[in-house]
């Protein structure tokens, strides 16, 4: 697995490097219209690489008491708000606004990454990841997954880990 980020790589893919992390990238063909990006890229990571359902991770961020937090978990599960909200030491958890995450990622949605966010945001894990050697996540653009260790994601987004998914 690679360490080194290669020239016009996401910031994603940058962090990962920069904290040493071994990773595997992989590409596909995101489909234009395509609006359910996590089952697209499940589709594209059974063929690529293999990968299990479970074993591909959506990033959500969620409005936490007035801050931003982000919840990554399977993408055929569902966020549990008041799961999220206990595990990132709050109140209430709604689902953020769509612009703000934008805005406060860096990145689109479909391609949110936990990693390499233009602004640091507490960040939870669910706690199923820690089942697979490896787990999967956007690298930052619609049609990039990055392959990581799920404690090496843990470590460099300093993630809580926590059973905040529910499928």
């Amino acid at each position: 697995m690679g360490r080194k980020a290669e020239k016009g790589a996401t910031p994603a893919v940058r962090a990962a490097a920069a904290a040493g992390v071994g990773h595997r990238l992989h590409a596909y063909e995101h489909a234009d219209g395509e609006t359910d990006f996590g089952a697209e890229a499940v589709r594209a990571m059974a063929g690529l690489a293999g990968a299990r359902p479970e074993q591909i991770f959506k990033t959500l961020l969620a409005d936490l008491d007035g801050r931003l937090v982000v919840a990554v978990l399977p993408v055929p599960w569902r966020l549990d708000l008041k799961a999220l909200a206990a595990a990132a030491g709050g109140k209430r958890a709604t689902m953020a606004d769509p612009a703000r995450a934008e805005r406060s990622s860096g990145y689109v949605v479909g391609g949110i990454s936990p990693l390499g966010q233009r602004t640091a945001l507490p960040t939870v894990l669910d706690a199923s990841a820690l089942e697979w050697p490896t787990i999967c996540v956007s690298a930052g653009r619609r049609g990039l997954e990055i392959e990581l260790a799920p404690a090496d994601l843990a470590r460099v987004t300093a993630a809580v880990v926590a059973e905040v998914g529910r499928d």
